[in-house]
């Protein structure tokens, strides 16, 4: 019965995104029923989404505030483009899927999806003319770096988030999100973008290219050292197990500043004075570009919440509990169970944040009763909310429009790429599971 229960709360929720409400209202509202159908008190059921949002937004707000703040100064500042130019000029023509993709990556780490992807679509036009290549052929690869660290790497908010729920390790998840990003964006980028190497594609009369000349961009190193100082100063402490015992002084002093608040804060300061003050922006237009990146996350961190309190009413209803006895039964592997889960919504509802979230609520007793271990329940989840993203997913649109491109064709580029990215995120995670 609370299969069901949950079942009918997800068809809900499809429901009401559909009728355009917002996902952020549409999360609580199906939370509430859902609680009530499975029996809890009314007071139960709103001291639950409160312990839910306060416990979920408790431990990444900051997060993702300071990872807004970093990827707004390196849009504003012209320091992505930097990075953008020079691993051009690194990898040269030959290679430029490689360096349209290695962009992608940086830039994306950093980057929410939308905001790297409008960024980059100048740069992926720029290219596409002067090297005489395929649109599409340049295209895939910088679109498979954007989602693969949209859907696996931290500080976006659905990894933060699934994180949160999980109770797992940020700097491990990191690293073991950029250990299946590799050879993933490299299959579902240059590998699979050679595929549309003669496919032609008319541009809009419209499409520009609006990028800074190279003496308004930030230093080269300045531009690379900023951009990856909160992925550094995060996975330090996995990387330095191998040298030294978490007993040392040192360790313990790198195990704080790895900490992602405070890494994002050191970064997040390096940013404004290193790409805002010492550029010849004056304080006060600096701490406003940092207000508008904190307000332009609002609604995301919202959305996270309110997945976090659909997670909470589903724990304190019992229903957790039910789940994990019904995939004990069965021997039910939790990492398939939560990525055939975020795929199922995700294909239903196309928001990837949403269908983690959700998700996570549902599979979430697997990992407190220490049925998989966090890090990689992350992983599969996020894979699984990436999957197969098509008509009811604003990223199918933007690629749609930005490169002209006819349905037929975006359903054969972009939303091929997304479930190979997807498939693919699951095998790494299960190869994965078997070694760590």
């Amino acid at each position: 019965m609370p299969l069901l229960i949950i079942f009918l709360g997800i068809i809900l929720l499809l429901f009401l995104t559909l009728k355009k409400i917002s996902p952020f209202i549409a999360l609580l509202i199906v939370a509430i029923l859902v609680g009530l159908a499975l029996k809890m008190p009314f007071d139960k059921v709103l001291l639950a989404l409160q312990n839910g949002v306060g416990s979920t937004l408790g431990s990444m707000a900051l997060v993702l505030c300071l990872g807004a703040v970093l990827g707004k100064m390196l849009e504003v500042s012209g320091a992505a483009q930097q990075i953008s130019n020079t691993l051009i000029k690194v990898f040269g023509e030959r290679y430029i899927q490689w360096a349209v993709l290695s962009t992608g990556f940086l830039v994306g780490i950093t980057l929410f999806y939308n905001a790297g992807f409008v960024i980059l679509v100048p740069l992926v036009f720029s290219i596409a003319k002067a090297a005489k290549k395929n649109l599409l052929f340049i295209a895939i690869p910088m679109a498979a770096a954007l989602s693969v660290t949209h859907g696996f790497l931290p500080p976006h908010p659905g990894p933060v988030g699934l994180a949160s729920i999980f109770k797992a390790d940020v700097g491990k998840t990191m690293l073991y999100g950029l250990i299946l990003a590799v050879p993933i964006v490299a299959i579902a980028g240059p590998i699979f973008g050679s595929s549309f190497k003669n496919l032609q594609i008319v541009l809009k009369e419209d499409a520009k290219t609006n990028w800074q000349t190279s003496g308004d961009l930030p230093p080269v190193s300045t531009s690379f050292t900023i951009a990856l100082l909160p992925v550094l100063l995060i996975a330090l402490p996995s990387l330095l197990q191998t040298f030294t015992t978490p007993e040392t002084n040192f360790f313990k002093v790198c195990k704080g500043i790895s900490d992602p608040v405070f890494a994002l804060l050191i970064a997040s300061i390096a940013s404004g004075y290193w790409l805002g003050i010492k550029r010849g922006r004056n304080m006060q237009s600096t701490m406003q570009l940092f207000t508008d990146a904190v307000a332009g996350i609002a609604i995301i961190m919202m959305i996270i919440a309110a997945g976090g309190a659909f997670k909470e009413v589903l724990t304190a209803s019992g229903a957790g509990d039910y789940i994990t006895k019904v995939a004990s039964q069965y021997n039910f592997s939790p990492l398939i169970a939560g990525w055939l889960v975020a795929a199922l919504i995700r294909i239903t509802l196309g928001s990837a944040t949403v269908a983690g979230l959700t998700a996570a609520g549902i599979v979430a007793p697997l990992v407190l009763h220490g049925q998989a271990k966090p890090e990689l329940m992350v992983l599969s989840v996020g894979a699984g909310s990436l999957m197969f993203s098509h008509v009811n997913d604003t990223g199918f649109w933007m690629f749609k429009e930005y490169f002209n491109l006819s349905l037929k064709q975006t359903f054969a580029s972009w939303s091929l790429m997304e479930t190979i990215v997807s498939v693919l995120g699951l095998v790494g995670v299960l190869v994965l599971n078997t070694i760590v």
